[in-house]
C-alpha cells in the first residue's frame, strides 16, 4: 500500500479553511466522501486509473494552541498500489495536492513537512 503524509500549518480563519481545503481537493480530481468540519475524506474520481490505484485523501484540521489564526492540516494519502516505483500514481497525486496547498494564495503557509 502506497502512503504519503504531509503536515501544513496555514494562517487563515478556521471558518474559511474547510471550504478552501475542499476546493483544493476538488481541483486535484478528488470528490469529498466524508466531512465533519475538522476531518475531511476525499477519493480520486474513478475513470482515469484502475480501481486499486484510486487515491484516498484524509485531512485532519487542528487549530494550533499557540496562535488562534494558525491551523494545522495533517494529510494522509494512500491507495492499494505497491510503491515499487518512486514515481507511482499515489505519489503523483500527493505532489499535485501538495503543490496546490503550497501555492494557494487564499492562506499564508507558515510551515510544511512531508513524510
Amino acid at each position: 500500500m502506497a502512503r504519503y503524509t504531509g503536515l501544513f500549518v496555514v494562517a487563515v480563519p478556521l471558518e474559511r479553511l474547510r471550504q478552501l481545503v475542499i476546493d483544493v481537493l476538488e481541483s486535484c480530481g478528488c470528490s469529498i466522501i466524508y466531512d465533519t468540519g475538522e476531518y475531511i475524506m476525499a477519493r480520486e474520481t474513478p475513470g482515469q486509473v484502475p480501481f486499486g490505484k484510486l487515491v484516498t485523501v484524509e485531512v485532519l484540521l487542528n487549530r494550533s494552541t499557540n496562535n488562534e489564526r494558525e491551523i494545522r492540516m495533517n494529510i494522509v494519502m494512500k491507495n492499494e498500489e505497491l510503491p515499487i516505483y518512486a514515481d507511482n500514481h499515489c505519489r503523483q497525486i500527493f505532489e499535485k495536492v501538495r503543490q496546490s496547498i503550497m501555492q494557494n494564495r487564499q492562506w499564508q503557509l507558515v510551515e510544511s513537512a512531508i513524510g
